[in-house]
């Protein structure tokens, strides 16, 4: 499990995210400078070049919205210009995207994050640009709660997969949803009827809670507190939950750890948003503190299974279950090896998770929970210390990737295996990149008493 270092505070990374930004600089303009953006978005590095391969492009708002974020965190205005010239030229289809569920993923990257520094005063106000921003946003929040599935205690926005396939990290999108409600908007479906964005997130806020994680009661009382699976089973002819089951991880009754990080920061950042919203809006689905309730329970149960599942150092492996793990020994209790010759780490997963851990712990602290915020906001610092530094923060100037050691598709062989190491490792994806920014910029506005980050 994960040795919290409880002496840690932001100020003592102060060091290490100058340097951070420093290389992500580089990284940043090493890709604007040589990836052929003919090929599709980048995804993942191979030998350290990015290079593009997937089912969707879900990958592309993390690449301008790393820019957008590069401009947050340093003022140097190329990150700004580049960061919105894409987002103007590249990002529309992907806010009419009628075939997946990455909406929040994309939008509020770049759109979002955008329309975010207006409001802060960060960039200049202009009204037009402004209604630009907003207009993406609230379509794309409309378009990704079209793409639903009625179930018997309520529905979910449905994965790539079809109709029967809720997602995990479906949650972290929701929130474009919940970005849209705030802005003003309603999907319209026949007839003009008006259909609550707020209820929909709701609704497959709750589905994910009650199907994908697991608490050690009732329906999963054999299972364990906080594992998650990738993908839950619905029967769409009458609504009724099937089984669990996963695409990117190794079973549907293993934990996919990436996975369990979208969970750990999804639910987390939308406690945060749900404070900012009446409790009357939620009179008519359930009540404003009983989805309060329930989604505590999910971020703390999610969090405590990454900490209780993790080496000492806040790196996972990327399964919790993968097959080879027991040939590692007694790998919990002692720092992650990437370099190991039996199961890869998934760096991606600490960049995401951290954020997690710190957003659940700054919220249980103002919930006058200080014990139990505490435990969570310096497991966040404990992985983010450890991120920052070798062997995950690259610094050679040949690799275009920021954090080393991250996992795309481990079953379906996606992932690439340097010469002289027997499994992936060296290697950087867009969305730990991505991540770790965004991590990274939370923490030095926490550092510099800058406004507090968050997406709505």
């Amino acid at each position: 499990m994960i040795n919290i270092d409880f002496q840690i505070q932001p100020e003592d990374l102060k060091k290490k995210l100058e340097l951070f930004w420093e290389l992500s600089a580089e990284k940043i303009k090493h890709i604007d400078k040589i990836y052929d953006s003919s090929k599709g978005s980048p995804v993942f590095t191979v030998d350290g070049k990015y290079t593009t391969r997937g089912w969707t492009e879900w990958t592309q708002g993390f690449q301008f919205g790393s820019s957008i974020l590069q401009f947050d965190a340093t003022g140097d205005s190329y990150f700004l210009e580049t960061g919105r010239k894409a987002t103007l030229q590249k990002m529309a289809p992907h806010v009419s995207h009628t075939g997946v569920h990455d909406h929040g993923f994309n939008n509020l990257s770049t759109y979002g994050n955008l329309l975010r520094l207006m409001n802060e005063g960060k960039i200049p106000f202009n009204e037009w640009e402004k209604h630009f921003y907003e207009l993406a946003l609230k379509i794309s929040g409309a378009v990704q709660a079209g793409r639903w599935t009625k179930i018997k205690d309520g529905g979910f926005i449905y994965s790539f997969n079809g109709p029967h396939s809720l997602f995990v990290d479906t949650i972290r999108s929701c929130r474009i949803l919940v970005a849209s409600h705030i802005l003003g908007h309603v999907l319209q479906s026949e007839n003009d009827e008006k259909i609550s964005l707020l209820e929909r997130a709701v609704q497959h806020i709750s589905a994910t809670a009650k199907y994908s994680v697991f608490y050690g009661e009732g329906r999963d009382r054999f299972d364990v507190w906080g594992r998650t699976a990738h993908e839950s089973i619905f029967n769409v002819n009458d609504g009724n939950f099937r089984c669990p089951n996963s695409q990117q991880g190794y079973t549907g009754f293993s934990t996919w750890t990436r996975g369990l990080a979208w969970a750990m920061l999804g639910f987390a950042e939308e406690l945060e948003a749900f404070q900012q919203i009446s409790e009357k809006e939620f009179e008519s689905f359930g009540g404003k503190e009983e989805t309060d309730r329930m989604m505590l329970k999910a971020a703390r149960a999610t969090c405590d299974f990454y900490i209780e599942n993790t080496p000492v150092d806040g790196i996972p492996y990327w399964d919790t279950g993968a097959p080879n793990l027991h040939k590692l020994g007694d790998y919990l209790n002692r720092p992650a090896d990437p370099y190991n010759a039996w199961e890869p780490v998934d760096s991606s997963a600490a960049a995401i998770g951290a954020q997690g851990l710190l957003r659940l712990g700054k919220f249980l602290k103002e919930k006058n929970e200080p014990e139990a915020g505490e435990k969570y906001w310096q497991a966040g610092l404990t992985v983010m210390n450890t991120l920052l530094d070798y062997p995950y923060l690259s610094t050679n100037p040949r690799h275009q990737g920021l954090i080393l050691h991250s996992i795309y598709h481990q079953p379906n062989g996606w992932d690439h295996v340097p010469a002289k190491q027997k499994i992936a490792c060296g290697e950087s994806s867009m969305w730990g990149d991505y991540h770790a920014r965004e991590a990274a910029l939370y923490l030095q506005r926490v550092n510099n008493a800058e406004e507090y980050l968050t997406f709505f």
